[in-house]
């Protein structure tokens, strides 16, 4: 049963990667008439409701003890990750925020040393975040072709720190041994009620014109149903039985999902440049957290497909 439960960890993790891989293109196209803090909105209003229609049963947590970490992983997962990715965006290129955002792992392999002491980082870590820095410059800062920013580059960096917290903060959750369903419902809530005080600021629009428009419409759904509630409660499941380091690990896969998606769907250009920087940050990454043998990468390999 254990063996099981590890395969199907990774494959959760696969399939939440392919869809949370063409997020940031959905945004892109929502971002036309919507606010960034109004998409946020929206999206987990959307996969919380969902949530409560899949499994209403109300969680009952142990106090102050356990909310304090489920105010938390609302904060950084649901608040300021989104927040960050989706200002990011009104910024720079689709196909960068999702390249950038794959540096995740090395944070949350770093916070892990730090916070439990998981993972001692040797030559192979350090060499290959050298490399992830050196291929996200390169697609950052190097050709015009890219119009890019580094402010939304930046932000993006932001976002990519936060989310390997939430990754941390989702470990310690699923020791908790609730529902996936609930405790995902349970961070929405927060990360919802975190977000209020933005909303006083903003100009929030429900005129019915933008939401009857099939193409938002679709997108909003997407967001919200697909790659919110659904995709959230599969990357939970994924770290819960993987662990925070070995779930984000897949983190690395975004670029090539969101880079494609962003060439396919938003008709930006691919340059020479750009595929060498993603190709260093998927390295680097990978070199980063992963340390199994040849012969392990192998068996797991086998097991998974």
């Amino acid at each position: 049963m254990g063996d099981k439960k590890y395969i199907q960890g990774h494959l959760f993790a696969l399939a939440t990667i392919f869809l949370w891989g063409t997020t940031f293109i959905s945004t892109k196209i929502l971002l036309r008439q919507f606010q960034p803090i109004e998409i946020l909105f929206f999206r987990f209003l959307l996969g919380f409701l969902v949530l409560i229609l899949i499994y209403p049963k109300r969680l009952k947590t142990e106090g102050w003890r356990e909310e304090k970490y489920f105010m938390a992983a609302g904060l950084c997962g649901i608040t300021l990750y989104y927040l960050f990715e989706n200002i990011a965006l009104t910024y720079t290129m689709a196909s960068n925020v999702g390249v950038i955002i794959s540096v995740s792992p090395f944070f949350t392999a770093l916070l892990a040393r730090v916070v439990t002491g998981e993972k001692s980082l040797g030559r192979r870590f350090f060499l290959g975040f050298l490399l992830a820095m050196c291929g996200i410059c390169l697609i950052s800062f190097g050709g015009t072709a890219l119009h890019l920013s580094p402010k939304g580059d930046f932000l993006a960096v932001l976002a990519a720190f936060v989310w390997a917290a939430y990754s941390m903060l989702t470990k310690k959750i699923g020791n908790f041994g609730h529902n996936i369903m609930q405790s995902t419902r349970r961070c929405f809530a927060w990360g919802l009620l975190f977000m209020s005080p933005v909303l006083l600021f903003t100009d929030i629009s429900l005129g019915r014109q933008r939401f009857a428009d099939p193409l938002n419409l679709g997108n909003l759904l997407f967001l919200g149903i697909g790659a919110s509630a659904i995709c959230f409660v599969t990357w939970n499941t994924a770290v819960k039985r993987l662990g925070a380091v070995k779930t984000t690990v897949y983190i690395y896969m975004v670029p090539v999902v969101t880079i494609i998606t962003s060439v396919l769907i938003l008709g930006e250009e691919l340059t020479v440049r750009a595929a060498c920087g993603a190709f260093l940050t998927i390295a680097g990454l990978f070199l980063s957290v992963e340390k199994k043998k040849k012969s392990e990468k192998c068996d797991l390999l086998t097991e998974v497909l």
